[in-house]
């Protein structure tokens, strides 16, 4: 795997800090890791985007953003309130493709879900996943809701024929409630793939030296992590 597009379910989902885990797992293990956001929307020329906060939580990693729109809007209707051209699916996969010439994994981090539009023509990150045939992790919530939006995604991928690596929870919380104890076992089920990892909440306001030390815990061996996610279950449910 040298190509991987990391999508969420929605917004808000913790899909920047799960990004950054999988960076700073792969950098644990050795590997070399560029981080491509597709595109950047709701952020000033000024501010630090998505790519950034990898950066600073993971470590050395490789960041490119392809572009950035100044409302938090979906990135077509972004681009064109703005008055600027859109992203498309072929630049997304042609950037990745180039980052992956001198990297061992390059990560391509969506803008949320995985078919909000990048382009008037309907473009997705699903699209510029099918041109570089590569799989998709899907970062989820942990409480109740997530098993629909979830499953949607998924078979969307299957319809696509698009390989879907596995699900991780963006952020489990301290006290997990009766929805989020059976998702545990639910998730993998709806999706018809494995569940790869669980963030802690709060992960991303971590110092990136501690970011760094965690983030192998919270990822299954898939991801150059240690996580194990039927010993979490058990822990967890009881």
């Amino acid at each position: 795997m040298s190509v991987l597009v990391i999508t969420g379910t929605g917004t808000e989902v913790g899909k920047t800090v799960t990004t950054a885990a999988v960076a700073a797992a792969a950098l644990a293990a050795g590997r070399s890791v560029a981080v491509l956001k597709a595109a950047q929307t709701g952020v000033r020329p000024d501010e630090r985007g998505d790519a950034d906060e990898v950066a600073r939580l993971a470590g050395a990693v490789t960041t490119a953003e392809l572009a950035r729109f100044p409302e938090p809007l979906a990135p077509n209707t972004a681009a064109r309130r703005a008055g600027m051209e859109p992203v498309h699916p072929q630049e997304v996969a042609e950037a990745a493709a180039k980052l992956a010439t001198d990297h061992d994994l390059v990560l391509v981090e969506g803008a949320g879900g995985l078919l909000v539009r990048f382009d008037e023509a309907g473009g997705t990150l699903a699209d510029a996943a099918r041109l570089l045939g590569a799989p998709v992790l899907v970062v989820a919530t942990a409480g109740l809701g997530t098993l629909n939006t979830t499953e949607l995604t998924a078979r969307e991928l299957r319809r696509r024929e698009l390989e879907l690596l596995g699900v991780v929870i963006g952020s489990w919380p301290d006290e997990p409630d009766l929805a989020c104890r059976c998702n545990l076992a639910d998730l993998p089920e709806v999706a018809g793939a494995p569940l790869l990892g669980a963030l802690p909440s709060g992960a991303g306001a971590l110092g990136p030296a501690a970011f760094r030390t965690a983030a192998p815990g919270w990822l299954s061996p898939r991801l150059d992590g240690s996580w194990d996610a039927e010993a979490f279950r058990t822990r967890e449910t009881g």
